[in-house]
Parts: structure tokens; C-alpha cells; sequence
């Protein structure tokens, strides 16, 4: 008989647990990078990370910090972190990922969790290894400097306002929210066209691994929206990601954002997938 279990993986496990992030390198990007960079220490890692074992072989993963994140999750996989998740209440902000093992916990969390803020349950995962010859990338965009944190940052606060729909400064007043800005500049993964004091349009690469990246926060300014900024700007970054970070570049959109969307198939994105975000 097939033997099953659960547990929190210790940073002994971490060998088992890249193994299984990187069977799909794209779809798990975002935790892929952190593990990466933080081991499975749940302090440094921001969370604890739920493994799945059958007949000893650890087959799939969820990630429990500000994010609930199911990885490379069976539906057996799926109803056990559920189990998990109910007797830990909840503790995060948002259950992101894969949009099929997503809805499945969703369904099995929202009894208990729910209602939620806001489900948007179909976000196309969108992929390129190469961007497209008919749009050439905004020559202006560019690395943001460290001593241009207080230009951007009005930017990203907007951003994240119109994107989640609350201020990312609620809570601690920001505090968190301008560290990851200043992280992202520190890296040199966050670009903007800058005029006159002003960002324009801006994007990050937030999460990277070898084998992929994911752009995020992608805004233009309300004034200068409907001029094409979007896509040259996207592509200006695409070019950045692909020569000095990851050979593959992904990102996911909200399905009914159908502007955006189309623009990043012009600039060579292609849809491969959907993700699902239950917001609370």
C-alpha cells in the first residue's frame, strides 16, 4: 500500500525540496528564488514549507508564510496541506499559485477562511525566451539608482494600490514594503523612464532563479497611459532580464486586463499557463 505524509521540512531537506522546485522552473520562480537564497529555515525563509511524501519520495510542496503557495501539488497533496492549513489558522495575506491545485484548496479553505477579499481566479502565466523584433525597447528606461528611491517609490505605492487594492503603507506604515523597494534597486532589478522627477512607467524583476525570471509591478503613470509606454518599456526590460538574469522570463497578468495582455504578446510573450490569487 501507497504510505502518505506530512510535515514541516527541516533545512536538512533542502536538496529534496530544489529538486522538486525545479522540475518546473517557471511556475516556481518566486519560491524557488527564496529558497535559494534562504534555505528552509522558517525564520530566514519567512515561513514554513509543507512537504508531501509518498512511499518516502517528497512530491510536493506548499509554502506557508504572508503567501500560501501549493507547489507541484496532487490533489492528495493538495487536501493534506488543506488539513494543515485548518488546524494552523490562517495566517497569510493570500493564497497564490498554479490556478488548478489553488482552486482545489481554496475550496477545501474557504468553509473556514472564507469569505475572501477578492478571488481572481484565472491570471495567465505568460513566457518568452526571446522578445519580438516589432517593438523596439524604450531607449529611456533604465536601472533605478539607489539615490532615486524617493522618485520611485511613489510609484510602486500606487502600483501596489491599484493592484491589490490596499495600501501596501497600512500596517507598519510601509516599513517592509520600502525594504523590498530598496532590495530590488540594490540589485539592480528594478527599472523606470524617469523625466523630470517623475517615473513614467517602471517594472521590477522580482523573482530570479538560473533557469527563470518574473517581472512584476508594471505601471505607467495615469497621464502618460494609452501612448505605448507599456510595451516599449516591457520591452526594454524583457531585453535587460534576458541578457543578464534568466535564459526564460515570465510573468502573470489578471485575465481581464485585456490591454496588457495583448501587449505583452506583441513584445513576444506567449500564454502557457494560469495562476489563481485568493486575496483577503
Amino acid at each position: 500500500m501507497t504510505q502518505t505524509t506530512t510535515r514541516v521540512l527541516e533545512p536538512s531537506d533542502l536538496g529534496a525540496a530544489l529538486a522538486v522546485l525545479e522540475s518546473e522552473p517557471v511556475a516556481n520562480a518566486f519560491v524557488t528564488s527564496r529558497v535559494q537564497i534562504a534555505g528552509l529555515d522558517p525564520w530566514r525563509l519567512g515561513g514554513e514549507m509543507w512537504g508531501w511524501y509518498t512511499d518516502g519520495h517528497l512530491r510536493s510542496l506548499c509554502y506557508s508564510g504572508a503567501n500560501l503557495v501549493p507547489i507541484c501539488a496532487t490533489p492528495e497533496a493538495v487536501r493534506a496541506f488543506a488539513d494543515r492549513a485548518r488546524r494552523a489558522g490562517r495566517r497569510c495575506s493570500s493564497i497564490v499559485g498554479p490556478a488548478g491545485p489553488t482552486a482545489q484548496l481554496w475550496r477545501l479553505l474557504e468553509p473556514g477562511w472564507g469569505p475572501a477579499r477578492e478571488v481572481r481566479a484565472n491570471q495567465p502565466l505568460m513566457v518568452t525566451e526571446s522578445p519580438s523584433a516589432d517593438v523596439a525597447p524604450d531607449p529611456l528606461v533604465r536601472r533605478v539608482r539607489k539615490d532615486e528611491m524617493d522618485v520611485l517609490m511613489p510609484a510602486c505605492v500606487a502600483m501596489f494600490t491599484e493592484e491589490v487594492g490596499i495600501s501596501p503603507l497600512a500596517g507598519d506604515g510601509g516599513l517592509l514594503y520600502q525594504a523590498r523597494v530598496a532590495e530590488l534597486i540594490g540589485a539592480g532589478r528594478s527599472f523606470a523612464r524617469i523625466e523630470d522627477g517623475k517615473v513614467v512607467f517602471k517594472a521590477e524583476i522580482g523573482a530570479t532563479t538560473a533557469q527563470a525570471c518574473q517581472i512584476q509591478g508594471v505601471w505607467v503613470a495615469p497621464e502618460f497611459r494609452g501612448r505605448g509606454h507599456s510595451e516599449t518599456g516591457m520591452a526594454a526590460v524583457l531585453r535587460y532580464a534576458l541578457a543578464d538574469v534568466a535564459p526564460i522570463v515570465s510573468l502573470y497578468v489578471n485575465d481581464y486586463n485585456t490591454p496588457a495582455r495583448k501587449a505583452y504578446r506583441r513584445i513576444g510573450f506567449r500564454e502557457t499557463g494560469a495562476f489563481m490569487s485568493v486575496l483577503f
